[in-house]
């Protein structure tokens, strides 16, 4: 049975604008020594924008601000590795129709649009980034969503056990297939993770969620996770 990563991050000196990433598998060896960056293009979504702020969280704050806020973080991470994700948004705009005059409209074009910008690129993983609500307020933990189970499920695994013993190693949530009523990640034909990063009702995990350390810490979580799919897959193509 493969040794999985335990992934430690250290992170954010100076004023939170630098970052130390360190992936340390069981061996000891740095992982980053072992791991041949992958091909595929990398495509980062910061779910919803604009004035579709998505969920609002306890403390009044806008789930696409904090989207926003973690997809800026993993492209900075990729940076320092030379990997150059596309990005869907840097802004908390929308990515709807100029002329979609309606809510309803500008909801519709800007999910078209989306699918569009990530269908250009036919070998590509995305990560999309959302944050969870929930009516009761004891709720909380990050959680992996997938579409296409041959494509996607083993890097939401992969996710969802790396999110868990970085961020908080009682989250027994588990990788669930996604519901066909979520239009972007039934409409995309590459491999695709949407993680729920924490949810916003909750009151402490929304505190945790708007600090610079947190978000940092699940950008990283996200960029290690991918890179030890690849590395798993890189061996599986060597092995076979």
């Amino acid at each position: 049975m493969k040794k999985r990563f335990i992934m430690i991050i250290l992170a954010v000196l100076v004023c939170g604008s630098l970052f130390t990433v360190y992936l340390r598998r069981d061996t000891s060896k740095s992982a980053l020594s072992s791991v041949r960056f992958p091909e595929e293009q990398l495509i980062i979504d910061a779910g919803h924008g604009g004035e579709d702020g998505g969920a609002v969280s306890v403390s009044g704050v806008p789930e696409s601000q904090i989207n926003l806020s973690i997809a800026l973080k993993l492209d900075a991470i990729c940076g320092l590795y030379g990997i150059s994700p596309v990005v869907l948004r840097t802004e908390d705009t929308s990515l709807h129709d100029a002329d979609a005059k309606t809510a309803r409209e500008r909801k519709k074009t800007d999910l078209i649009n989306r699918v569009a910008q990530i269908q250009e690129y036919p070998n590509a993983t995305l990560i999309s980034i959302h944050q969870n609500n929930f009516t009761s307020a004891s709720a909380h933990g990050a959680q992996v969503f997938y579409a296409n189970p041959e494509l996607s499920l083993p890097l939401a695994l992969t996710t969802q056990d790396t999110l868990r013993a970085t961020l908080d190693p009682d989250n027994d949530r588990v990788a669930m297939k996604i519901g066909e009523s979520i239009y972007l990640m039934n409409h995309i034909t590459c491999r695709a993770i949407l993680v729920e990063c924490g949810f916003l009702s909750n009151q402490a995990e929304d505190a945790l969620l708007q600090t610079a350390e947190y978000q940092t810490k699940i950008a990283t979580a996200l960029l290690s996770s991918w890179l030890e799919y690849q590395r798993d897959a890189t061996e599986q193509e060597l092995d076979g």
